[in-house]
C-alpha cells in the first residue's frame, strides 16, 4: 500500500479547501529536544503545510525543558490567534509528565486528538477530533477497499497515540471490526497473528513479525519504528508481502498519511467541525 501516493492525492484536495476558507489556517508544533526521528517528522509536517498553504508556527525547546516550561509553550499556542491548532510532538523526555502536558492543550486546538476530553468523546462515539495515526490507518485501508466489517483485526501495541484509540475506532459503527488488542506481554501472539485477517503492529520491535506467522491473504500494516544504526525498521519483516494480500510498509505506508490526517484535523478545527 503506497502511503506517499495516497497522501499526495489528499494534499491536493486540502489545498483547494485552504484556498476556499475566508481566514488563514496555522499549525503549531512544540518539539522538545533533537531526537532525529521527531525532528524529521515535524519537518515533514511543515513541508506539508507549505504545500497546501497553511502557516507554520514552530516552538522548539531543549531536551532539558521541564513539564512547566512545556506547558508554558502550550499556553502560548492556546492563546495565539494565528494558531488554528497544534501538536506536542511525542515522545517527550522521560522526565516530563506527558499526560499533564496533553491535558493543558485547549481541546478546541487539539489537532492530534489526544486531550482527555477528545479521547473521551472518541470512547463515547461522539463526533470529535480523532488521533491522526488511527485515522490514517483507516483511510489507507478504505482507499485499498479493505472491508474490515466483521473481520478479525489484531492490533499489537496499546499506546494512547495508536493502539487504544484505533481499537475503539475500528470496533465502532460503521467499521464493525472484531478487534483484539495485544501488547508486549501477550503470551499467544503467534497464534493471534495466524488467525487475524488484518494485522496492525505499533509496538516498536524491529521485524518482530515474520512472514510465516501470517495466514495467506492477510493484510499487514506496519506502524512500529525502531532505529537500528542509521536505519529505521518497522515491526513487520518486509518479506511478508510473499504471503500478505496487502502490506503497508514502514517507511512509506502509514507515516505520510498520518501527516495529512493532521492537516485534515486542522481544517476541521478551522471550520468548527469537531
Amino acid at each position: 500500500m503506497d502511503g506517499n501516493a495516497f497522501a499526495k492525492e489528499i494534499r491536493s484536495d486540502l489545498k483547494k479547501q485552504v484556498i476556499s476558507l475566508s481566514k488563514p489556517v496555522g499549525l503549531g508544533t512544540i518539539l522538545v529536544g533533537e531526537d532525529p526521528g521527531s525532528v524529521a517528522y515535524v519537518d515533514g509536517k511543515h513541508r506539508d503545510c507549505a504545500e497546501v498553504g497553511i502557516k507554520s508556527i514552530k516552538l522548539n525547546l531543549p531536551a532539558t525543558a521541564s513539564t512547566d516550561e512545556i506547558i508554558s509553550a502550550v499556553n502560548k499556542l492556546n492563546n495565539d490567534p494565528l494558531c488554528t491548532g497544534f501538536i506536542v510532538q511525542l515522545p517527550l523526555p522521560s522526565t516530563v509528565d506527558a499526560q499533564k502536558v496533553l491535558a493543558a492543550i485547549n481541546p478546541l486546538k487539539d489537532a492530534d486528538g489526544l486531550t482527555p476530553s477528545n479521547l473521551g468523546n472518541l470512547v463515547l462515539g461522539f463526533n470529535t477530533i480523532t488521533p491522526c495515526t488511527p485515522l490514517a490507518i483507516l483511510a489507507l485501508l478504505e482507499s485499498y477497499k479493505v472491508n474490515i466489517s466483521g473481520q478479525e483485526v489484531l492490533i499489537i501495541g496499546r499506546g494512547t497515540t495508536v493502539g487504544r484509540p484505533l481499537s475503539i475506532l475500528l470496533s465502532q459503527k460503521p467499521h464493525n471490526a472484531t478487534v483484539t488488542l495485544a501488547h508486549s506481554v501477550t503470551k499467544n501472539l503467534t497464534q493471534l497473528v495466524q488467525s487475524a485477517d488484518v494485522v496492525i503492529s505499533a509496538i516498536g520491535s524491529a521485524h518482530l513479525l515474520k512472514p510465516e506467522m501470517f495466514k495467506k491473504g492477510a493484510v499487514a500494516v506496519d506502524v512500529g519504528i525502531t532505529r537500528v544504526g542509521n536505519q529505521l525498521l518497522g515491526d513487520i519483516d518486509p518479506s511478508v508481502i510473499k504471503v500478505a494480500s496487502l502490506f503497508a510498509p514502514m517507511p512509506g505506508g502509514i507515516g505520510p498519511v498520518t501527516r495529512v490526517m493532521l492537516l485534515k484535523n486542522l481544517l476541521r478545527l478551522a471550520k468548527n467541525e469537531r
